[in-house]
């Protein structure tokens, strides 16, 4: 059984107009600088660009759409996820959502974000066969004994690699690969499988629990395994190019003969981890590193569990995730999913208030800068305000979000302020009615 409702949401106009507007001024207010994401350096992305000049991996300004999509199991576990294309020229992430596997497996979920880099075709293949390989080994039964799930997953991947690389071979593609972090919830434990730089994160009583580890090419143990098979690590990446030290596809890293797939320059092996659950287990993420380029495990786990002491909708929450992400200058697309556990924090009408309390505080600073710019004579532009903002002692903030997590507040109040300068000027323009 699987159990999920879908949308994809289009931004609001005035949304769109602001970007058109102030993407340069206001983005630059909140970026620290163009970070990469986990594609290849110098190598760009089809399509009919002059020969000989490399295009530019980022657009002019951001695709703000999000598909969004959230569902439910019997057994009590919830979920939503959304993901955006953001500054990327190409929407590149995959995922899947299944909350209830079927048959003896019908109290297990398995859930994956695919980052792919280089084109998107390998982490579709993947979001599409995966599990299928993993479920294929056999090893995966409701008896669950760790040991052969773990095997049972690792086995999926192996089986997957080959299945691509047949493909590679057959179509004669070399380029293009994907990373993997997903995980499989049983009744009695929660495994975590990783493989490249998407992360996963157990918030257990309001902390961090367990995260996974990103697999960097400058790590000592993936340093030593590239070099060991004839490759380098330049600028932190692959021979200078690649990003990423375990991924599916990339066959172009995966050349030397002489050696296991597990010893490759790129390796598919993923690392898997059991976590025993808890009745204190409260959400888990999964995320690109279009997340994890912005925040830090503590940052997110704080602000979904601030979040949802004042939200219930999961999309929402998954949303307010990737604008703060934007907001605080990822480049990257922008994946996200949440898996809430009976444990999770409950909506709190103390939160509830002090959240309106909060947003009556920005609205009303907001109004105040904004009058104080103008009777200098100062044009109260967005940029303006929210520099000034940023230097004020603001109470209340979301823990792990900060002034960032309430920019669409700050957006709709400043653009009140506007109309209500707009009116007030058409009414002084206006002739004097005569009696």
């Amino acid at each position: 059984m699987r159990t999920s409702r879908k949308g994809s949401v289009e931004m609001p106009a005035f949304v769109r107009q602001l970007v058109k507007e102030t993407e340069k001024r206001v983005t630059s207010f909140f970026k620290g600088g163009r970070g990469g994401g986990a594609g290849e350096l110098s190598e760009g992305e089809e399509g009919g660009e002059e020969e000989g000049v490399i295009p530019s991996p980022y657009l002019d300004r951001p695709v703000l759409d999000k598909h969004m999509q959230e569902g439910c199991a019997s057994w009590g576990l919830t979920y939503a996820l959304a993901s955006m294309q953001g500054w990327r020229a190409h929407m590149e992430d995959f995922h899947n959502c299944f909350p209830q596997l079927g048959g003896e497996l019908a109290r297990w979920g398995f859930f994956a974000v695919y980052d792919g880099h280089a084109g998107s075709a390998v982490a579709q293949h993947c979001s599409q066969n995966l599990l299928d390989h993993i479920l294929g080994t056999g090893k995966i039964q409701a008896g669950e004994d760790v040991e052969r799930v773990t095997e049972g997953i690792k086995e999926g991947f192996f089986l997957m690699d080959k299945h691509l690389h047949a493909m590679a071979c057959r179509e004669g593609w070399e380029r293009g690969g994907t990373t993997v972090v997903a995980t499989a919830i049983t009744p009695h434990h929660i495994y975590f499988v990783n493989c490249g730089d998407s992360r996963a994160v157990l918030c257990r009583a309001g902390r961090v629990a367990f995260s996974t580890e990103d697999h960097k090419p400058f790590s000592p143990g993936e340093r030593e395994r590239i070099e060991n098979a004839g490759g380098s690590v330049i600028v932190q990446r692959v021979n200078g190019s690649l990003a990423v030290s375990r991924a599916l596809g990339d066959f172009s890293y995966k050349t030397a003969e002489w050696l296991p797939v597990t010893e490759q320059m790129v390796s598919p092996e993923p690392e898997v981890s059991a976590v025993e659950r808890s009745p204190a287990d409260e959400f888990l993420v999964l995320a690109c590193d279009g997340v994890w380029d912005t925040v830090t495990n503590e940052e997110l786990c704080a602000f979904i569990h601030s979040r949802l002491r004042v939200c219930t909708d999961l999309r929402e929450v998954c949303s307010q995730v990737i604008d703060l992400c934007l907001y605080k200058g990822s480049l990257d697309n922008i994946s996200i999913i949440l898996v809430c556990f009976p444990g999770a924090p409950q909506l709190s009408p103390e939160a509830l208030h002090q959240e309106a309390e909060l947003e009556d505080f920005l609205e009303s600073k907001v109004a105040e800068i904004f009058e104080e710019l103008s009777a200098r004579g100062d044009e109260p532009d967005l940029l303006s305000v929210l520099t000034v903002l940023a230097s004020t002692v603001i109470p209340g903030l979301p823990p792990g979000g900060g002034l960032q997590s309430k920019r669409n507040c700050i957006i709709s109040a400043y653009y009140q302020q506007k109309e209500v300068q707009r009116s007030r000027l058409a009414q002084e323009l206006s002739p004097t009615d005569v009696n």
